[in-house]
């Protein structure tokens, strides 16, 4: 386990508020590349292979440019994707805010398995592991993931398609239209190079879509209508939430071994 910023350590940023957003999908999609594009603006030619989970953080605006903007962390959660860790991400899978879906717009295969990334994340966020542990081999062979298999999600999701290079540049088939997990939960997808920092440069359709999904997520967990209190009481909350998080990337002496990020 990693993590290339530490949003509680102590100074001037120790009192901004958190969200977690996991990014899951097939081994080999880029996630690694995504996050470090998303969070330091920088692009990874060549990162190594993620083993456990890595972390970034980003600082967001939440709702910028209006009278209610406010700073938040969003720390991008990048689990490793390789079949031999199904037994052991699912540690990764709690206190989970938002969810971004990966894959390699060159590789339908990833595409097409993004619904069970989705049923297994939700899943064991929802603390059943029914389908990420005990039936983990079964449930990523086999026929299409149904929408009971999903299950509920109450979270915001975004689904990004990677290697927007690779995939014009080859003879496979770029897959342009929209996924179809994308149809079906009715959320927004981007195609992005993440070797190029102009795929979300400012005011580019990119851009505004990750806007307003990291916006959603911060909007459900502090300021959701459905939530009892003021949105000040809902910051008090999340404070304490953080404080007492048991999470691995707050426990001490936890760590997953990383081969690069």
């Amino acid at each position: 386990f990693t993590s290339t910023r530490d949003p509680h350590s102590q100074g001037p940023m120790a009192s901004i508020e958190r969200v977690r957003v996991l990014v899951v999908g097939d081994s080999g999609v880029g996630k690694t590349s995504l996050t470090s594009l998303l969070a330091q603006g920088t692009s990874l030619p060549s990162p190594g292979w993620t083993v456990g989970c890595s972390v970034e953080v980003k600082l967001h605006q939440y709702l910028e440019g209006t009278q209610q903007q406010r700073e938040f962390f969003v720390e991008l959660w990048d689990v490793g994707g390789s079949h031999s860790q199904r037994n052991t991400r699912h540690m990764f899978f709690h206190t989970v805010h938002g969810i971004i879906l990966a894959h390699d717009l060159s590789n339908r295969k990833s595409c097409l398995n993004l619904g069970r990334w989705l049923a297994e994340v939700t899943r064991a966020e929802s603390g059943s592991h029914k389908f990420s542990l005990a039936q983990a081999g079964g449930a990523w062979e086999g026929g299409n993931i149904s929408g009971t298999d999903i299950g509920e999600v109450s979270m915001p999701l975004l689904v990004v398609g990677t290697k927007a290079d690779v995939a014009s540049g080859s003879k496979l088939p770029l897959h342009t239209r929209r996924s179809d997990i994308a149809e079906e939960m009715g959320t927004e997808e981007i195609h992005l190079n993440c070797n190029d920092r102009s795929s979300i440069a400012a005011g580019s359709s990119a851009a505004t879509k990750l806007t307003r999904f990291f916006d959603k997520v911060i909007e459900r967990q502090f300021y959701a209508r459905d939530r009892r209190g003021s949105a000040t009481n809902n910051l008090m909350l999340g404070q304490d939430r953080r404080r007492t998080d048991k999470s691995p990337m707050y426990m001490d002496n936890f760590f997953v071994p990383n081969q690069g990020l």
